[in-house]
């Protein structure tokens, strides 16, 4: 499936090749990228009476070098840091007692082959880190807690 999609005003052409196989695989401008959904699609089939009825798909497999963190269920407010995509933390730059400033370099999750430097949104100490190296974490799963000055 072929589409074009636009995001914050520049216009891509993304082709999915296979939406019920893991991963996915998706072409943006000519680029390849494989795509690990967080939940499996729901498939659905259509009998020759019309009936429809969903059918059965294989769960997503996990890349064997990366192990899945515990996720940590923090509420937003709290001053919790969280994954704005899933990807494996490549490092983790602080630890708990740490002062942080706005803006520091807190960790480092990589997404698609590209390393994203994910960065305190204020200043305060570190009560607690949720992951290490390696982990593999989903999308808003909360990575480190900042209480703030």
């Amino acid at each position: 499936m072929k589409m074009r999609v636009v995001i914050e005003g520049t216009s891509y052409e993304v082709e999915i090749v296979d939406l019920s196989t893991r991963p996915v695989i998706a072409i943006v401008e000519g680029e390849r990228f494989e795509v690990w959904p967080e939940a499996p699609p729901v498939l659905v089939g259509s009998s020759l009476d019309g009936s429809r009825a969903p059918l059965p798909v294989a769960p997503a497999l996990t890349p064997a070098a990366s192990t899945p963190a515990p996720v940590t269920q923090v509420a937003p407010e709290s001053g919790a840091v969280l994954a704005p995509i899933p990807g494996i933390i490549v490092a983790v730059k602080v630890q708990p007692g740490d002062r942080v400033t706005a803006g520091q370099e807190v960790c480092v999750l990589e997404a698609m082959k590209m390393q994203n430097s994910i960065r305190a949104k204020q200043s305060g100490v570190v009560a607690a880190v949720h992951v290490k190296a390696g982990d593999q974490v989903k999308h808003h799963q909360a990575l480190l807690v900042i209480t703030p000055d």
